[in-house]
């Protein structure tokens, strides 16, 4: 019953989603408390004692991302994520929470939309392994 308890008040608390390119572009203060979706960055995951560092990435921006506590056990480079927190005055993103989702259904339209635009990732399969972006 402890789960149900989770999703239910992730629910209830309305959260705006944002994909990395969104809050470059609306560059959200560090009041507003968002919800990040894309993609954990191939080669960004970096451990500082308690603290993991990464970059959440929709394939077009990437935003860095730092989180103190326990990543879930799907937490993978390269596999779909979503951060809850805000940003701090420096740009990254301190996050509260980390999800790691491989459902389309938790991740922006635009991430999945352009996952599947470049052809990394097709309704209803799991989210490629490693969807690095072509610099």
């Amino acid at each position: 019953a402890g789960m149900a308890l989770v999703l239910t008040a992730l629910q209830d608390d309305i959260v705006f989603f944002f994909s990395p390119t969104e809050i470059a572009e609306r560059k959200p203060g560090p009041d507003t408390r968002i919800r990040l979706g894309g993609l954990v960055e191939a080669g960004s995951v970096l451990h500082q004692g308690e603290t993991i560092l990464f970059s959440v990435t929709d394939t077009t921006e990437s935003l860095k991302v730092s989180y103190t506590g326990l990543l879930p056990d799907l937490f993978r480079e390269g596999q779909g994520v979503v951060a809850e927190g805000h940003m701090n005055t420096e740009g990254m993103f301190i996050a509260s929470n980390v999800l790691a989702k491989h459902d389309e259904n938790y991740m922006p339209r635009e991430v999945a939309d352009a996952l599947k635009a470049s052809g990394q990732w097709k309704e209803g399969e799991p989210l490629p392994p490693a969807a690095v972006r072509n610099n």
